[in-house]
């Protein structure tokens, strides 16, 4: 059952990078570079930022599982540059990196895992758990904001003049992104029940719901606990905490 989870989720990012891919090189084709001929409408920037902050997510991810700066640097580069190309391009090249027993025991783990152990330096460099919750909650904020902000300005935003071939490509940038989160969250969640509860608002608002989620699953976690732990489901929690518990044993023993 993993095995095949490997492989669809893997044929699945490979698809949607590849489909994102083609709509930019055909629109790019038919209608030239972005924001050339056409105008920013307010549905364009608002999918944009909502896009963006997806983005900004899987950044931090990108961050905690690259071992040297230099690559998370490059890494965060493509994201700005190409956005969901470069998102399910890195997801299936850490699918790719899984080893068999890996990919038969529990894949999105692993994938989510980081594969080296944090110096001292790291350590203490560490994001705080109270930063990341109020990033959360800010971020969702902004995306908020920015739809009401339209909505007051210019009206619904979902006018027939606002779907340009260039709007069309930017929304399967969007959907694609969302892909990537609704497969997270379903790895997360317990049930099918409480996945669809949040994929369906995600599908349907982006980073609304989003990050909502995100902030609800760091307030969940103590002030002791890594601010990784978010990333992982609690079946697998157990594990990663049996695996640190050493490490804070010999750093509570350095201090004393």
């Amino acid at each position: 059952m993993a095995a095949s989870l490997a492989i669809a989720l893997k044929s699945l990012f490979a698809v949607s990078g590849c489909l994102i891919t083609a709509t930019v090189i055909y629109t790019v084709a038919t209608e030239g570079l972005p924001f050339g001929k056409e105008p920013v409408t307010p549905l364009m920037a608002a999918t944009l930022i909502d896009i963006y902050i997806f983005m900004f997510v899987i950044g931090c991810w990108v961050v905690y599982k690259e071992s040297n700066w230099t690559t998370a640097i490059l890494w965060a580069v493509l994201l700005v540059c190409l956005r969901s190309i470069t998102a399910c391009g890195y997801i299936v090249l850490q699918f790719l990196k899984l080893s068999t027993k890996e990919s038969l025991q529990d894949p999105i783990y692993f994938v989510l895992l980081r594969r080296h152990k944090k110096t001292e330096t790291e350590q203490r460099r560490k994001c705080s758990l109270l930063t990341a919750k109020i990033l959360s909650l800010a971020l969702g904020s902004l995306m908020l904001g920015t739809l009401i902000y339209i909505f007051v300005t210019y009206g619904s935003p979902f006018c027939r003049d606002a779907f340009t071939p260039w709007m069309s490509a930017i929304q399967v940038d969007f959907f694609v992104s969302v892909v990537v989160f609704s497969v997270w969250i379903a790895y997360k969640e317990s049930s099918w029940l409480s996945a669809a509860f949040w994929i369906i608002p995600t599908i349907l608002v982006g980073s609304i719901a989003t990050c909502p989620y995100i902030a609800l699953q760091l307030f969940s976690l103590s002030s002791q606990d890594p601010i990784d732990l978010v990333l992982f489901s609690s079946r697998n929690r157990e594990e990663i905490e049996g695996m640190k518990e050493p490490l804070r044993q010999r750093t509570s023993e350095r201090v004393n």
